[in-house]
């Protein structure tokens, strides 16, 4: 059997993630590979780790990228922090609480579910009344930007209520780092795991973590052996750590140049302008969506601006309208997950893809598709609030 090279098709991603990647970040990607220790390879992965410190917005020294997607920067934080018998109170508002929950139980930690309505954030007065209830608990782990919603939790709240407990917070900022407002030393949070694929603007397969002096010391006081040998941050910080570098594994180099462009690329345009940006762009893709007649699944004060969850209008099939979108117009956009499959669309407006071409390309086909699925559209309504709200 004779094999040809690969080339995917032109898409425009504005699902979940990946999203659309920078230029410079595609092509950063085409540089020599270089040894994993090589000095200059090693000069790099310190400026990564001062770039991610600025990204998270800490000066927490365990700053790095984990040699895997996002999901394994979730096992990195449990796997290291929590220990058998550990009682961990995780808030589960979407598909991605309950991901935490699975591992604590592998782990052989101990899980309080704290169960919120999807589309809505962790209350902290619930959570506080669960660790009145669980005095013993260690840790508190929640989500917050939920990626199967598109909702916002307070983190600087939750993190303040789980302080007054002594527990440690593990955070999924997967969806939020470099697209909404994320101060992980001013909220005072522990273990914060995000993904490479999102509002970084670089390609998938890397995990940025960042880990406070409290958690540190807790991995290092730990009674057993972390259960994952790959995932040991005592043995990864070997290699990531200052001065002469240990080998642990063979990182993935060319990606590493991928997220390091990306950092770059953040840093040149300033935090606060990237979530301005992503904030901006949201507001459009809102007044075009809503003048449309669609609406949001999640209340506008607690709405992630980088990915929309749009309820699927009633008679409209989702997964024809999704595949006709890939089809006809190359334009990916996701579906729901778990108990919301069918009933919403997910929009993406991350990184480089929040953009004014995407917010109307996106917008204009929806229109076309949607009005031959037989929804009254007025044409060029959406077009026209978009301009209106950009002024």
């Amino acid at each position: 059997m004779q094999f040809k090279s690969f080339n995917p098709p032109v898409r425009t991603l504005m699902g979940p993630g990946p999203v659309d990647v920078h230029p410079r970040v595609l092509a950063a990607m085409n540089r020599p590979t270089i040894g994993h220790l090589d000095p200059a390879f090693v000069g790099m992965m310190d400026e990564i780790k001062v770039m991610l410190q600025y990204a998270f917005q800490t000066q927490n020294a365990f700053t790095i990228p984990i040699s895997a997607p996002g999901s394994a920067g979730m096992e990195t934080c449990i796997v290291n922090l929590v220990e058998p018998g550990d009682k961990v109170i995780v808030c589960v508002n979407g598909v991605f609480g309950l991901r935490m929950k699975e591992v604590v139980e592998r782990v052989r930690g101990v899980p309080v579910t704290v169960e919120f309505p999807w589309g809505e954030p962790v209350d902290p007065q619930v959570l506080e009344d669960t660790l009145k209830a669980n005095r013993d608990a260690r840790f508190v782990a929640f989500v917050h930007a939920e990626t199967s919603t598109g909702v916002e939790s307070d983190a600087c709240a939750v993190s303040e209520v789980a302080r007054r407990y002594d527990c440690l917070t593990i955070v999924d900022a997967v969806t939020s780092l470099g697209g909404s407002p994320l101060r992980v030393d001013e909220w005072r949070l522990d273990a914060v795991f995000s993904g490479s694929q999102k509002c970084l603007s670089s390609t998938p397969g890397l995990s940025p973590i960042t880990i406070s002096e409290r958690a540190v010391q807790r991995i290092r006081d730990r009674k057993s052996s972390v259960p994952s040998w790959f995932l040991d941050l005592n043995l990864v910080m070997a290699y990531w750590g200052s001065g002469q570098r240990a080998y642990h594994h063979t990182a993935p180099v060319n990606p590493l140049y991928a997220l390091h462009e990306s950092l770059v690329l953040l840093s040149n345009e300033g935090l606060e302008n990237a979530w301005a940006r992503h904030r901006k762009h949201h507001l459009a893709l809102r007044a075009g969506l809503e003048a449309m007649g669609l609406r949001f699944y999640v209340q506008e004060h607690v709405r992630l601006p980088q990915l929309n969850a749009i309820v699927v209008p009633h008679g409209i099939n989702e997964s024809e309208l999704r595949r006709r979108l890939l089809e006809e117009y190359s334009l990916e956009i996701g579906a729901g997950l778990g108990a919301l499959a069918g009933k919403i669309v997910r929009i993406g407006l991350m990184g480089y893809g929040s953009n004014v071409k995407n917010v109307l390309y996106c917008l204009a086909a929806l229109e076309e598709v949607l009005s031959e699925m037989r929804l009254p559209i007025d044409k060029g309504i959406a077009e026209r609030a978009v301009h209106a709200a950009l002024g």
